[in-house]
């Protein structure tokens, strides 16, 4: 028979639909349990609220899985749950008609808190982000085998996270790379190389669309990557293309993620403010710029210095725009909201003498849902311009 789940109790009322219970709202049980343990989540007037993992490790005590008492959460609600996410990719979005790269679990976007999971062809890269996910990853790559028979896994949880959640995983074995196809471009994804995850496949749709733009144009790809958008802009007909990161590594991914589709653009190392500067003084101009750098920070006390980073190179990047241009400027940083980065991208325009049309404000793909009382799950700002 099996143990029943221990009681953890809130020290305040509840009343929220959000998933996470932060540290200083919960009392600490009398034998805590394990990190990642599954446990019964009472108010303080004893009625029950909810079921999920409990840390008494982390920030996020408790993660709500589940509201239906009559629901246990076992190996069948995991399986249910990552059937259905793996649904809503395939049957809703029809995602396999365009590429066999994309998101299959976007965490609480998917009521799996503490969960990411990628498909590149054969191969699933899933992410820990707590300890109540990595104590049962057995049932979590069962769940996935059922929904992807024969696939491979690269598994793995940044140190960082690790920390924050008391547990130790040094990762799976590195897997060797998968060769992904979207919208008939060819790439390269290689979690075990330069990149985490082997390939950014949130941007899928912003580099369709931006690349039925470029034909003929003269291109710069600044932070780069692995050549997402120069490649596709290279495929459809750019004039000229231009990809500029500081990461030797990531740019012999893109060297290759370019060959794979015969085209051959222009890959620079270089750090993009000191090559910039440079640009503007030879007054080189570009018909279609894109500027999509890294996450700039995890801090909510370092959200400023992030935003004035932006407003640098955004600045610097308007400057080589060609009068008539396009410019299109990202943000992964989850804790800078749209109206945030609007606003800087606003006075990066007046600090460089530019007037910026804004054509298009996107995000990520549809395979990166989000619920509405969780708006932490939307991380990624896309914003298209016309520059005069």
């Amino acid at each position: 028979m099996n143990e029943p789940n221990p009681t953890v109790r809130l020290r305040n009322p509840w009343r929220s639909t959000h998933p996470w219970v932060f540290q200083k709202v919960v009392e600490k049980p009398a034998q805590k349990p394990r990190p990642g343990s599954i446990v019964e989540i009472v108010g303080v007037d004893g009625e029950w609220i909810g079921r999920g993992f409990y840390n008494g490790h982390s920030r996020i005590a408790l993660r709500i899985l589940e509201t239906d008492r009559d629901v246990a959460v076992d190996q069948a609600w995991f399986e249910r749950r990552i059937a259905a996410a793996v649904a809503l990719r395939r049957d809703l979005l029809k995602l396999d008609d365009t590429t066999d790269a994309w998101r299959v679990v976007h965490s609480e976007g998917d009521g799996l808190s503490g969960l990411v999971v990628d498909r590149y062809a054969d191969l699933l890269v899933v992410e820990f982000f707590s300890a109540g996910m990595f104590r049962h990853r057995e049932w979590i790559y069962d769940a996935l085998r059922a929904q992807f028979p024969g696939c491979r896994f690269h598994a793995f949880a940044d140190e960082h996270v690790q920390k924050q959640e008391s547990f130790d995983f040094r990762g799976s074995e590195p897997a060797a790379p998968a060769i992904i196809t979207e919208h008939g471009i060819r790439f390269r994804a290689d979690p075990a190389g330069a990149h985490k995850t082997g390939f950014f496949a949130d941007q899928r749709e912003n580099r369709q669309w931006l690349s039925q733009h470029v034909a003929g144009m003269r291109v710069l790809d600044l932070c780069c990557n692995t050549g997402g958008f120069g490649v596709y802009a290279a495929v459809r007909g750019a004039g000229e293309v231009t990809g500029i990161d500081i990461d030797e590594a990531v740019l012999d991914i893109a060297r290759g993620n370019a060959k794979l589709n015969g085209v051959r653009p222009r890959f620079i190392q270089a750090d993009i403010f000191p090559w910039l500067r440079d640009a503007g003084a030879r007054g080189d101009q570009y018909d279609v710029v894109i500027l999509d750098p890294a996450k700039m920070t995890r801090d909510r006390d370092q959200v400023i210095p992030a935003l004035k980073k932006y407003l640098d190179m955004n600045k610097l990047a308007l400057g080589v725009v060609k009068p008539g241009g396009m410019f299109a400027t990202f943000s992964c940083t989850g804790l800078v909201s749209e109206d945030e980065f609007l606003g800087m991208l606003r006075r990066a325009a007046f600090y460089s003498g530019r007037e910026v049309q804004v054509l298009k404000i996107a995000g990520a793909g549809p395979d990166h849902p989000f619920m509405a009382q969780v708006p932490e799950s939307r991380y990624l700002k896309a914003v298209f311009c016309r520059v005069e």
